[in-house]
């Protein structure tokens, strides 16, 4: 029989205070817990006390986390019932400030990590995970954290925060979750002379030897875990692009970067036009960065405009980019490939300029450059427009292209504003405007589960365009009022779930699916959510 000091240490299994008296002497851990019996409500308005007494975001990040490893079904229900006020410290924007100091913070190794020294064996060393069953991998290789740059092995804290938002917005038990770190080494030089620093302490490798381990990684991954679908996270923009198109043909995978920033834009561009006024078909949209998130942020809203009935090069016109260098135009020397359909015949221009002469309606931001939409960029979009729509959506907060205060004073009020990190509601002559927060986490724990729910072989583009649409459809007309265009976070499971479903009936209509109907998806979603209560 397990010792009780056993099943205290397991954070699976472990009820603390809240075991029975025949639990206690059943499992052996009479003397080993003080008197009392809580129930699970006492024991997280206990934790919610403590984690509140801290008093930086940080302190209470590393709080939840070991919550985390002590107790599971605690820190779960804990998120759940409280994840507006959580979301914000265990995912964007603290888990920034966790993965740059994650050396510093560390307690106890939470995912799996993979170095160029386990080449040839990463399918063995798989094994080594305490379990089987493994239907979520969410995977980095810590380049691109968020837009905070290189961060090597510390930023493992992304694919943790990923998998919790999966369990909580989306009910997937954890022990079908795995956190993936890729430790390819780091060209962060600072990082690597850290003496603290527990990643790989070299450079990065690139080219054969970058793509043979990553191929040897997804080859163990269907092996090992065939049920599994893997997230690519905070890749750099050309591995971002590289692996999504090696891949998404042949496994179960998808980008979050480049395809969950794309459906919760689009999303928010749909809702957008409930106070607009605008047809979307006649929008303008205008982004500044050219990186990943921002391309298939155009590549879906391509796809968009043609189901409205717009040919594909009548599509793309509709879609123009400013980058470091300007206007991207045809002609450019400097332009990568997933730029090119989106390079039009048009003069060079500056930002500001390339404002005022296209006049676009919505303006994207993907920068990773704080303050970048300036006075003069946001007041030449509220001159050329009565709603002009401002997505501010560069992580975390402190990477925003401008605040909300910021867009909302620099419109007269008019801006309908969406960042990617929360803002708080700003009050602007007397009205409270509320900012939406355009995350992905209101897209992808409802794609991964719809995937899942209906044994999907492929994520399809199809897919993300059906979740973009499910969650602008969920926006009620009170936000709408408030000039939100997304659900409240308290909304966030049945958000997900009904994302899944609308994903779900899209892969099983494109034959991409093994469940054959609706039904069986609502049965598999039925019996499979992750309740966060004790057994």
């Amino acid at each position: 029989m397990t010792g009780g000091q056993d099943i205290l240490k397991d954070s699976a299994r472990n009820k603390s205070t809240a075991f029975s008296r025949q639990e206690r002497e059943k499992y052996g851990l009479r003397g080993l817990l003080p008197y009392a019996v809580a129930d699970l409500e006492t024991q997280k308005m206990r934790a919610l006390e403590n984690m509140r007494r801290k008093a930086y975001d940080i302190e209470k990040y590393i709080f939840l986390n070991a919550l985390l490893e002590r107790n599971q079904v605690l820190f779960y229900r804990t998120l759940i019932d409280n994840i507006e006020e959580l979301m914000p410290l265990i995912y964007t924007p603290t888990v920034g400030q966790a993965c740059k100091e994650f050396a510093q913070i560390f307690r106890r190794a939470q995912g799996f990590y993979i170095t160029p020294e386990d080449r040839g064996e990463i399918h063995k060393i798989l094994g080594n995970w305490h379990e089987d069953d493994i239907r979520m991998i969410v995977v980095t290789d810590g380049e691109r954290i968020l837009g905070l740059g290189d961060l090597g092995a510390s930023g493992m804290g992304i694919p943790i925060g990923k998998l919790s938002l999966y369990v909580a917005a989306a009910g997937i038990h954890p022990k079908h979750c795995l956190p993936v770190m890729l430790d390819v080494g780091t060209n962060n030089q600072e990082i690597r002379s850290d003496p603290l620093y527990l990643g790989y302490p070299q450079p990065r490798i690139t080219g054969d030897a970058y793509d043979d381990l990553v191929e040897e990684f997804v080859a163990a991954v269907q092996q090992r875990y065939p049920r599994a679908l893997i997230q690519f996270e905070d890749f750099l923009t050309p591995n971002a692009y590289k692996l999504l198109n090696r891949y998404r043909d042949r496994v179960l995978c998808f980008n979050d970067d480049i395809q969950g920033t794309a459906a919760v834009a689009l999303s928010g561009v749909y809702a957008s036009t409930r106070i607009s006024g605008l047809n979307f078909k006649d929008l303008k949209i205008m982004f500044l960065g050219a990186g990943s998130a921002a391309t298939g942020i155009a590549d879906l809203m391509t796809s968009a405009f043609e189901a409205e009935g717009l040919p594909n090069e009548d599509a793309r016109r509709r879609l123009w980019f400013v980058d470091i260098n300007g206007l991207v135009v045809d002609g450019r020397t400097d332009l990568l490939p997933h730029n090119l359909p989106y390079a039009h015949k048009e003069n060079q221009l500056n930002f500001v300029d390339a404002i005022n002469h296209i006049k676009p309606h919505i303006l994207i931001g993907a920068t990773g450059a704080p303050g970048t939409f300036t006075e003069e960029a946001i007041r030449s979009m509220a001159a050329n427009h009565a709603r002009p729509a401002i997505f501010a959506l560069s992580n975390p907060t402190s990477r925003a292209e401008c605040t909300a205060e910021q867009a909302y004073e620099w419109s007269d009020g008019r801006a309908i504003f969406v960042s990617g990190s929360p803002f708080d509601p700003v009050t602007y002559k007397g009205t409270q405007l509320r900012p939406g927060q355009g995350n992905n986490a209101y897209i992808f724990p409802g794609i991964g589960l719809g995937a899942l729910a209906c044994g999907a072989t492929r994520v399809t583009d199809k897919m993300f365009l059906s979740a973009a649409r499910s969650l602008a459809a969920q926006v009620e007309q009170v936000q709408i009022d408030q000039g939100t265009l997304y659900p409240p976070l308290t909304q966030l499971q049945d958000v997900s779930r009904g994302i899944a479903q609308a994903v779900a009936e899209t892969a099983i209509y494109d034959g991409v699916a093994s469940m054959a109907s609706k039904k069986d998806v609502e049965t598999y979603l039925n019996n499979n959510w992750y309740d966060a209560t004790y057994t």
